[in-house]
């Protein structure tokens, strides 16, 4: 019998739940070709935008179908951007086994995690301030997530509205977070050497000429071939840089945008699955700019929806 859950059962389940070391083993099975991914389904409509992922690991008991849709102007409604549900099938008889109706929390904490994973193995490890770009789900969760990885209980933060910084800067304090505002995007990056970019932009928020050498920038709202929040000239000037796919890097996110600005090559571009299995290198000096470009792979579905239906059945 095909199992529902609710959000609420879904957040109960995720509670005190490690997802980084299962994000990890999912990044790896795409890099090592165990991973069967199709290209991404893409819904863009007038107010919003849907997307459709789905995919499956060899060995594994079952395989994800998953709908996450951002429709940015829901808050103004009292509604969350985000929203969703994720499918879970039997991969030896195709017999759906789970329906986890999220409302597109497992994608943002997936997301989040990634951010995490990224840090574990790309960041700086001198403590200095954390810097968020945006105030959404985002700006929260990957904040949350990177304590577990790195030190984070500082941060910066930087926000087109002014109203939605000082909301953030609250909310965060009552979870332990110092948190100042930075006044644009470039101050943020001269006080900070680990940056997560959160926002829906369709033009660059950050600068190549204003990144500090040993920065490390985790870019997360670059999802759909029309969004980009980092000039291409950071990912020409980095050192490192590291896809979560090279074949949705090549249709989505930063390094889209900079192989079709002509500034960079894919023969430079490593995966993030790499990194973690040390068939690739990631930071190995102090100086160095490393990028993390996450479009998000179905791969992170998998693990996560895996994750919480085995706690939900138990």
């Amino acid at each position: 019998m095909t199992r529902v859950h609710t959000r609420a059962a879904i957040e109960r389940a995720l509670a005190g739940l490690d997802l980084v070391p299962a994000i990890e083993a999912g990044f790896v099975a795409l890099s090592e070709g165990r991973a069967n991914v199709p290209p991404v389904g893409e819904l863009i409509v007038e107010k919003g935008e849907v997307h459709i992922k789905y995919g499956a690991i060899a060995g594994d008991d079952r395989y994800v179908v998953k709908v996450a849709s951002g429709f940015y102007g829901n808050p103004a409604r009292g509604l969350a951007s985000g929203n969703g549900l994720m499918l879970l099938f039997d991969q030896e008889t195709g017999v759906p086994t789970d329906v986890l109706l999220d409302e597109g929390h497992l994608t943002d904490m997936r997301t989040a995690a990634a951010g995490a994973v990224a840090a574990k193995h790309l960041a700086p490890r001198d403590g200095g301030p954390v810097g968020i770009v945006g105030t959404g789900v985002q700006a929260r969760l990957q904040l949350r997530l990177l304590r577990g990885v790195v030190p984070c209980m500082h941060a910066v933060v930087w926000g087109r509205d002014p109203a939605k910084v000082a909301r953030y800067r609250a909310d965060m304090a009552a979870e332990g977070f110092e948190v100042v505002a930075a006044r644009n995007a470039a101050e943020l990056a001269a006080q900070c050497r680990l940056i997560v970019t959160t926002t829906p932009a369709t033009a660059p928020l950050l600068t190549g000429a204003g990144i500090r050498p040993g920065t490390h920038i985790t870019a997360i709202g670059s999802d759909t071939p029309h969004k980009q929040e980092l000039d291409a000239a950071i990912l020409a000037r980095a050192d490192r840089i590291v896809a979560d796919s090279r074949a949705q890097a090549l249709l989505r996110g930063e390094i889209h945008k900079a192989l079709a600005a002509g500034v960079l090559e894919m023969a430079r571009v490593v995966e993030i699955g790499e990194v973690i299995a040390g068939r690739a290198p990631g930071r190995t000096s102090p100086d160095q700019i490393t990028v993390f470009d996450s479009t998000g792979v179905a791969v992170q579905d998998i693990k996560i929806a895996a994750a919480v239906a085995a706690r939900l059945a138990g």
